[in-house]
């Protein structure tokens, strides 16, 4: 099965298998229906503190992901991650941002943890 990372905002394709937002919160002006979201583990995301780290630009792309995976180590956070992988076990997964910069956003630190 494949782990793939794409905007929320971009037309789901057929190929998306179960569609995952990796947001903690709903995506600005995008109705419900239109995005198709399958599963909305908001566990799953990074917490405020470290988001407004992250995006204040005071530490590198690698210290977030460092610091995201930590957070993903315990808790609802490693359950909610269990969840997703269970479902990437058996079927592709599609996980959702709103980031417009995915490559480098939190969906690909959770891509690389559920390939790895």
């Amino acid at each position: 099965m494949s782990v793939r990372v794409r905007r929320v905002y971009d037309p789901p394709e057929p190929r998306d298998g179960v569609r995952v937002l990796a947001d903690r919160l709903w995506p600005r002006g995008l109705a419900k229906d239109a995005a198709r979201v399958d599963e909305w583990p908001q566990a799953l995301t990074p917490s405020t503190e470290l988001r407004r780290w992250y995006h204040a630009d005071e530490g590198s792309y690698e210290e977030f992901a460092e610091r995201y995976e930590a957070e993903l180590a315990s808790g609802e956070a490693a359950e909610a991650l269990d969840r997703v992988r269970e479902l990437a076990r058996e079927n592709d997964v599609t996980l959702l941002t709103a980031s417009k910069t995915p490559e480098r956003s939190h969906a690909a630190v959770l891509a690389r943890l559920l390939e790895d």
